[in-house]
């Protein structure tokens, strides 16, 4: 397939802008961008299909800039529903430094990352008024969807003004860098647009756009931190087997798209997969495949076999040979108790809220639901001291088949 068809046939176009943009696209050379919104340190999940596009594009010879929007982060983008918070200015500044790195790590250290506070922090405001703001009808930019539904929630002049700023940012990467395509997420797409019109009026030349559909689950729900859902991309906000669990739980239904918008595999080797998920839906190969493919890309190799590595010892009850940072990323939602020497199990029990007296403590002893560091415990009298404890520091007890405990020695 060309690159064109392949991007269709993904799923990954939605609206286009510039009738002969396919014949672009498919002879390479291009320079393009996308903008990412700077109002947390790194991207999540959710976006990570349409920034997926950027190495899409530069695999088939394409030159990529990443806009990170400090100027347009500290004023916010209609959401189609209410007004944002406003952005502390030095929590902007800080996102920038962090996704600019997580960038470069992605795409590659000679990738260009901009801000476009560069340009926009001594542009006079009257100026700005002049120069874009002259060309730009208000009917036009009312009739663009989420500003049309957010203006009956009420749209302060901040927000509806975003489209001017993101248009001109087209322009001002064009002028200074060449650029003739971007492409974002299509809740974007009037914002695109506003930038070719722009270009068109002041420049006199045609520019092209297209949209990514938003990647949704089942329910038709956005995967993104403005849905309370977030995995992030940065694998110390969420860990490789943190990702490598939400992954391979993924709903069978999903699975054609989610190959076809999160992986490079070809159209052959996904069609393949989904048949022998078909055929032996129980091994979840379409998910485990999934979640490699994201992983290695984000994280590297190493990663994505720490992530199984742990999943596995978990799914065995193999917790003696875990170490405590593999302790610390499986459990990471749970609490320790703590304790500063050592206890008997009976009274552990009852001290961490384990049990909730000594005689249901004995019963769960007495017949076996009690482990200890994937050791069945049954002996009222065993010693928790840190000589049990996984590199003197963490024990780990489980209740039962699924709940688990974290005790740590001080």
């Amino acid at each position: 397939m060309t690159l064109f068809d392949d991007l269709k046939w993904r799923g990954l176009i939605k609206d286009v802008a510039g009738e002969d943009l396919a014949e672009k696209l498919n002879a390479g050379g291009m320079t393009f961008y996308i903008g990412a919104d700077p109002s947390a340190d790194s991207l999540h999940i959710g976006q990570l299909p349409t920034f997926l596009v950027v190495e899409r594009l530069k695999r088939a010879g394409h030159k990529p800039i990443i806009l990170v929007g400090g100027a347009t982060g500290r004023v916010g983008d209609p959401r189609g529903t209410k007004e944002r918070e406003k952005s502390d200015v030095k929590v902007v500044e800080h996102n920038f430094e962090k996704i600019k790195t997580q960038m470069k790590k992605l795409f590659g250290e000679d990738t260009l990352v901009v801000n476009n506070y560069d340009w926009f922090q001594n542009y006079n405001f009257i100026d700005f008024l002049r120069d874009v703001g002259k060309y730009v009808n208000v009917s036009y930019m009312i009739n663009k969807d989420l500003v049309k539904r957010q203006m009956e929630s009420g749209i302060s002049y901040a927000e509806f003004s975003y489209m001017l700023i993101q248009g001109y940012d087209f322009k001002y990467i064009h002028d200074h860098y060449g650029a003739t395509l971007q492409f974002g997420g299509s809740d974007q797409w009037g914002n695109l647009t506003t930038g070719i019109e722009l270009i068109r009026k002041l420049n006199d030349e045609s520019v092209y756009a297209f949209s990514c559909p938003l990647t949704l689950d089942s329910a038709g729900n956005k995967i993104g931190k403005s849905e309370g859902n977030a995995l992030w991309l940065d694998k110390t906000k969420t860990s490789s087997y943190e990702l490598y669990q939400y992954l391979i739980n993924f709903e069978d239904v999903m699975m054609e798209k989610y190959l076809k918008v999160y992986t490079f595999l070809t159209k052959e080797e996904i069609e393949s997969i989904l048949e022998e998920q078909k055929k032996s839906p129980e091994k979840r190969l379409a998910q485990k495949t999934l979640a490699k493919e994201i992983i290695t890309f984000l994280h590297g190799e190493e990663e994505y076999k720490k992530a199984v590595s742990i999943s596995e010892k978990l799914f065995s009850g193999d917790i003696k040979n875990f170490t405590s940072c593999d302790i610390e990323i499986a459990f990471k939602g749970i609490s320790p108790y703590k304790i500063d020497g050592e206890k008997n199990i009976v009274d552990l029990l009852v001290d961490a809220s384990i049990c909730s007296s000594k005689r249901e403590a004995r019963e769960f002893l007495g017949n076996g639901s009690i482990s200890v560091n994937g050791e069945k415990i049954k002996d009222l009298d065993f010693q928790v001291t840190r000589d049990v404890a996984i590199d003197s520091k963490y024990v780990v007890i489980r209740r039962g088949k699924k709940k688990y405990y974290i005790v740590q020695f001080l």
